[in-house]
């Protein structure tokens, strides 16, 4: 079938999957795969709650930041984007949407791989994500113990960064607070 007559994925079609499927509709095609398993979930809420503490709370750091963990965003021929997670400076998004997906494109967005999930991130989700103008782009390997961290430069990520294991760290664009990344890594089993 020609990319012209590929039928366009809507929100009905997200609603049908089957509970242990993830789905994500990106420029009008439907992504699938198998719900995250623990450690892609607990690197997810560890990361999430030590930013959310200095940058959405405000607790012990700026504040001025929206942070959420698998929020539903959706953007033009993009009716369900779903990042592990994703930051809003407060200036542009003053208050959340209320029981409405959020239209707003975000500031800062962390993806987490896993074997189903490595290969889409980086190919498919990285250039939607700066077509769409996310300014920041974080992936985390857990199973390497990496973070690598990205700008959005005149349309294209551009690498800031890589840290890994036990680094303390200044990350943009959080780098006003030293982060642990030993903190959201599972421990090595002996």
């Amino acid at each position: 079938m020609s990319e012209g007559a590929r039928i366009r994925a809507t929100y009905e079609d997200l609603l049908s999957l089957p509970p242990n499927v993830k789905g994500e509709i990106l420029d009008g095609v439907l992504y699938t795969q198998p719900k995250p398993r623990f450690r892609h979930m607990r690197t997810a809420t560890i990361l999430g709650g030590n930013l959310s503490s200095p940058f959405d709370s405000g607790w012990t750091g700026p504040g001025g930041w929206w942070i959420v963990v698998e929020p539903g965003i959706e953007l033009p021929d993009s009716p369900e984007v779903s990042p592990d997670i994703a930051g809003w400076r407060r200036e542009r998004m003053p208050e959340p949407p209320e029981d409405v997906p959020i239209t707003i494109v975000p500031d800062w967005v962390c993806e987490i791989f896993s074997p189903s999930t490595r290969n889409y991130d980086q190919r498919v989700k990285k250039p939607f994500y700066a077509k769409h103008g996310v300014s920041y782009l974080w992936f985390i390997d857990p199973e390497a113990r990496l973070l690598t961290a990205h700008r959005l430069v005149n349309g294209r990520f551009q690498e800031i960064g890589i840290w890994g294991d036990d680094d303390h760290a200044r990350i943009e664009p959080f780098d006003s607070v030293e982060l642990s990344l030993s903190a959201i890594w599972i421990p090595a089993k002996d």
